[in-house]
Order: structure tokens, then sequence, then C-alpha cells
């Protein structure tokens, strides 16, 4: 449920949720009697639930709480990034004292360096000018496509990928391959652009008209910072650079079609399939000369970016590398660069006033060079044994709930059913931190060279990809740090992971009662589990591999309901120019409603029979409020419109409606017809 990295991630991005809590609200519809669950800090009790559950979960502390004008969203998750960070400052600081040379030591002197201001403003342009030499002197497309290869980088998010690798046309993602699950191959993946999406370039609305200026604006402002000549032209043609790439992509509904990214091709397929670029020398420079096959997810990006790199005049590809190789680096140049950067990515695109302390980007930063390093001493500290073994049980819960459901399923074939089940006996879990670390010994880090550092981390990144292909895959391997506020089903895999900093209240507590653990982290983790069943999941089988188990009366049921969830959500308008889109958010939306009637049943097996009728609605009513408490979310207009164009997770206040769907909420909040949540038995929608 991540925001931007891994392949499924739970929460929007960068995730932030917050557990504040404020002074109840009104009480002109007491739901709950004296014998039923007081109500909780942070509700709108004016506001009936079957009106609004999030307004009456979450109206109180929205009117009371203020997003922090360093954040373009605040939340459970925000409030949780928020303090995690805090942990991991002072534990960079600590590390700084650790003895020359050892793994710790790196992390302190990598922090150091990013947090050394004063260093890198008097190094100014000077660590990036070998760079821009070497952009000068380009000659011809050949060259270009060398300095392309040598630019290539790895370890992306197939759906995400377009807005990553910005210096280069094309990202690479190593894997399984989709049709054999014994060792990993390199993915292809469109990439090149500085704004976030395709859709940031050609949409007609009027306010993405207004940011493409703005980007432009960017551009020219860099160049200038740069010294580089004539910037606002070369803006201009950066832009219309740009704006072809984005006609190549994919757009993002079949970027999360795995279907439509099975496409293998051989080394001798480039030069026919996509003519344009000087592949040998691409693939030369980007160590990739022995591979001889790749699997390419975006072919018409392939295809159309490398007959730009024919057709686009040599200058005009310079003028685009030139502002990326400014652009991408803007933290390690001086500090002009990188409050330009948060002017365009920060406050134009997400409405962010204020810049993040600089020390919570240095984490940041830290956290990517060398994420594992750094999750070694936040479990140390601040993960127990018991909180792992807790969620180990919670997850044996979900996963035997799952099981249940499965095996119950009318519409389901027996055989469909067998490997349904199979996939969920081979299914690795991940609780808190990996079963092996990533290794930095060959890692270069010096305390006073930033961009140095950050450079190398990259490389060392890099060559680390490229030494896993051809290699036995490990299922066991994580795509996420433990410090990171996520959870993630990676179906390749078929494995899920939940990081040690999501594992902390309110999403889990060890003391609080199994109703709220069951409806926060419960969800979480019925959530990560129901990916392998979603839209994109469902088509992997219990190796992980692109395979089509089902009959076709199950696949056509399992699409009818699809559809129904599709509409559901395509009818929420957060913006009257701008609706959800419920093709796009359908996997995440799945997952929701999957997990939260899997967390249900897994509750409800944990605590056994109710006492009394009254008992058994009170806690009823304390998991639906515990998993909308998780979504209390405020959002900047800019990132909530980003959000809806580029993510495959709906506005939080809808996944908060998902609720809509499962017949114990209505019981449980006596919902009735005419309210605005109210469907009809027929109309809720059941997937699994």
């Amino acid at each position: 449920m991540k925001q931007d990295k891994s392949l499924r991630n739970f929460s929007l991005k960068p995730l932030a949720l917050a557990g504040l809590l404020f002074a109840l609200y009104g009480a002109a519809v007491p739901v709950f009697s004296a014998n039923l669950a007081p109500p909780i800090a942070g509700m709108d009790t004016s506001v009936k639930p079957g009106d609004d559950f999030d307004a009456y979960a979450n109206g109180g502390w929205k009117k009371e709480t203020q997003i922090p004008a360093d954040k373009s969203r605040w939340g459970v998750f925000s409030e949780l990034a928020e303090k995690t960070s805090k942990q991991l400052a002072e534990l960079v600081e600590q590390a700084k004292q650790a003895p020359v040379g050892s793994e710790g030591r790196k992390v302190g002197d990598f922090y150091a360096s990013m947090m050394n201001i004063k260093a890198i403003d008097e190094a100014g342009m000077a660590p990036l000018k070998a760079r821009l030499e070497k952009i000068d002197a380009l000659r011809d497309k050949s060259a270009l496509a060398t300095y392309l290869g040598e630019g290539l980088r790895a370890d992306v998010d197939p759906i995400n990928a377009a807005n990553v690798w910005t210096e280069n046309p094309f990202g690479m993602w190593v894997s399984q391959g989709f049709h054999d699950n014994s060792k990993y191959t390199a993915y292809l993946l469109q990439g090149g652009l500085g704004m976030p999406d395709r859709e940031y370039y050609l949409s007609k609305n009027p306010k993405m008209a207004d940011i493409r200026a703005k980007y432009r604006d960017h551009v020219a402002t860099m160049l200038k910072l740069a010294g580089i000549a004539d910037p606002e032209q070369a803006a201009v043609r950066v832009l219309n650079l740009e704006s072809k790439i984005a006609l190549t992509h994919a757009p993002r509904e079949d970027t999360s079609n795995v279907l439509k990214a099975d496409n293998t091709w051989n080394r001798a397929d480039f030069s026919s399939k996509a003519k344009g670029m000087d592949w040998a020398a691409y693939f030369a420079a980007a160590g990739l000369a022995e591979q001889s096959s790749f699997i390419i997810w975006h072919p018409s990006a392939i295809k159309g970016e490398a007959a730009l790199v024919a057709s686009a005049s040599l200058a005009d590809w310079k003028d685009y590398l030139r502002f990326h190789a400014i652009n991408t680096r803007s933290t390690v140049l001086p500090h002009a660069f990188e409050d330009q950067h948060f002017a365009f990515y920060g406050t134009t695109l997400a409405g962010t006033p204020e810049q993040e302390a600089r020390y919570k980007r240095a984490i940041d930063i830290t956290n990517v060079a060398m994420g594992d390093a750094l999750g070694k001493l936040y479990v140390e500290k601040y993960f127990s044994p018991e909180a792992k073994a807790k969620v180990r049980e919670m997850v044996s819960n979900l996963l035997a709930a799952f099981s249940e459901r499965i095996a119950a399923l009318d519409w389901m074939a027996p055989k469909t059913k067998a490997e349904a089940q199979a996939k969920l006996k081979s299914m690795y879990v991940g609780v808190g931190y990996p079963d092996k670390w990533l290794d930095y010994t060959g890692l270069e880090v010096s305390a006073d060279d930033a961009f140095g550092n950050l450079g190398r981390a990259e490389d060392f990144a890099y060559q680390r990809a490229l030494a896993k292909l051809g290699k036995a895959v490990d299922v066991t391997e994580w795509c996420m740090v433990p410090q990171e506020v996520n959870a993630v089903n990676m179906p390749m895999q078929n494995a899920i992971n939940f990081p040690a900093a999501i594992l902390q209240a309110p999403f889990f507590d060890l003391k609080a009662s199994d109703a709220a653990n069951y409806g926060s982290i419960g969800v979480t983790i019925g959530h990560e589990i129901s990916h392998s069943f979603d839209d994109s999941g469902a088509q992997f089988d219990s190796k992980g591999e692109l395979n089509n188990w089902w009959s076709k009366a199950d696949l056509t049921h399992f699409k009818k309901s699809a559809k129904a969830l599709v509409t559901q959500y395509s009818a929420y308008r957060p913006f009257p120019d701008l609706p959800v889109n419920g093709q796009q958010t359908l996997g995440e939306n799945i997952a929701d409603l999957a997990g939260l009637n899997a967390a249900f049943g897994a509750y409800h097996k944990s605590i056994g029979k109710p006492t009394d009728a009254e008992s058994a609605k009170r806690a009823d009513q304390e998991f639906f409020l515990a998993y909308a408490e998780t979504w209390r979310n405020l959002q900047r207009e800019q990132a909530l419109r980003k959000q809806i164009t580029t993510n495959e997770h709906a506005p939080a206040t809808y996944r908060v409606f998902t609720v809509r769907n499962l017949d114990a909420w209505y019981s449980a909040f006596d919902v009735k017809a005419g309210e605005k949540l109210y469907l009809t038995a027929k109309d809720r929608v059941r997937v699994w």
C-alpha cells in the first residue's frame, strides 16, 4: 500500500495518517447508548454514520486539525512518519560516533554530509561540472545513446514508473520473469518526464495548462541558476520534448494491466521494433551487453522514445539532459536549487507552503541510500519481539479467515479454489524487518561529500540490481525498509511485508482491544493478503507466475463484481471537474473491501461468541470506527488532484466508505434506507 515506490502499497504516497485525538463535536444523532461503546475523540456525532461515515468517525478531528505548513497532507500515516523521522534523526546522530569504517558510521557520515549545507553551498556547481561538460561534448546520436545507457537505473515500481527516471527515457526493474519464477530478469519501463504523469502534459484542463506554464518557468529558473545560456528558450524546448515523450507513454490504467506488460523482446528485436536508438551502444553503456532478453512493460514508450532519439535534434536532447542533471541533484547543490525545486514540486504540484526541515530531507535520502543499515538501528531500539509475535499471530488468523472465505465461495470452481488456497499456503510473510539485511560493504561514504555520496549510492544500488540478473529468486527479499510507515504485497514473489514502523499505535498496540487492532492493522494485513487476489494479483498463480488459473465462469463472475466496484468509485467526485477513476483505483479498492471482510471475520473468530447482543454490537462498532480512524486525512487541493490523476489509491474519505459494502456495518450502526451511503443488499459489492 505504499505511496510511490513498490509494486503494491497500502497507503497513499508519501504515506501519512494522523491519530491525534480532539474534543468530540455535537450529539444531535447519538448512535451510542449508555450500554454501548462511548463516543471516541475526534468523532462528529451530529452526522449520521449512514450519511457520511468518514465525517461521523473523523469529522471532529478534521474541524480541529490543520495541515502543517511543510506538508501537503496530514493524517495518521503522516503523524507516524513524523514520529519515525525524529527517532531516526536521533539514531543517525549517535551513528556519527560509531567506529570508523563500520556500517553504522557510514550511515552517520552519509547523513552528516547531507546536513552540511555550508559545504554544499561552498562547492557550488563544481561537482556537476564534469557531467555538464560531458553533455556539451555529445557529438552524435550514438554518443547520446551511450550517455543515456550510462544513466539507466533500476529498482523502480512499474506501476509508478512514469515520473521516476527523469534523467533517462527509460527505467529498469529487476524481478522474476512473468513466466519463470526461478531467476531474476530485466524489465524496461517508460520514463523521462519531469512532471508526475502524461496527463500533466496532455490534459486540456485549465489547471493542468497553468501547471505546464509553471513547469516551463521552473525549468528556465533551474537552468539560469546553473548559468546555462538562453534558459527561457531552452525551457521551451525541454517542455516540447517532454510533451512528445508523454504522447508515447501508456495511460495509467494500461500501466496497471499486467497482461499489456507481458512482452518479451530479444536483443535483436530492439533494432526492428524500436528504431532510432543505437541499442548496442545503449546496452553496452548500461552494463547489459550480455542480457539476451527483456520484458517490455511499456512497449509504446520504448518504441516512441527510441524514435524521438532519432527525430528530435541533438541540441534539444542536450537541453533536456542539462536540466535533468541539475533537477535530479538539487538536494546536493546550493540551496537556491533546492528552494526552486521545492517551489515547483512542493508548492505548485502539492500546495505545500513551506519546505520540510533539512534534517527530515536528509533522513529521507539516507533511507533511500542505506535503508537497511538504518533499519537495523531502528528495529533494535523501537520494535519488540512481543510485537512481532502478536502481529504474526494476527497474520495467521487473517490467512485462515481468507482461506475460509475462499472455501465458502459458491461461485468458484473447485480447481480454482485449490490454486487460490495454494497461493495462501505458499505466501511469504515478512513482519518488522527482513530475514536478510543488505550489505553495504562496497559503498564508499565521505562525511564531507554529499554530491559524491548520492552518486555512489545510486551506482551501488544499480550494480546490485545488475548482479541479480540470471540469479535464483529470493522470495524473502524486501522492497521496503523497516522504518517505512507502509505495507506491501508483491504478487510476483507471492509475498507480503509489514515494516516495523507501521506496527505501532494507532495501527497496532499490544495494549489495545482486539476490536481496535483488527479494525486497524488487521484490515491492513487483510488488504495486503487480498492484493494476491485483486484484478492484478489474481492473474498470478501460487508460484508468482502470470497464469490464468481461473475457469471461464469464475473469471466472468469476478469481472462482474469488479465492474460494480469500478462504477461505485467512479461516482465519487471530489471536484466538479475531476472524479475518482474507478478503474485506475480498482486493485486497491478490491483489496480494501476484501481486507475489511477478512479482518472482520478473523476478529469474530478470535473473540469467540459474545456474551450478549449489546456487547457484540459495541465490539462491531469499535472495529469499524478503528478502521475509519486509520484513514483520518486532510489534503491540500493540489495534492489531492495529483493523487486522483496519478495514484492507484482512492482518496482517504472514499476508502472509509468501503464499509457500505458490508452487511455487518449496517447492523452495527442501524443504517437505514434513504441515508446517503445506504446500498440495497443486491447492490453491495461482494468480491471475495
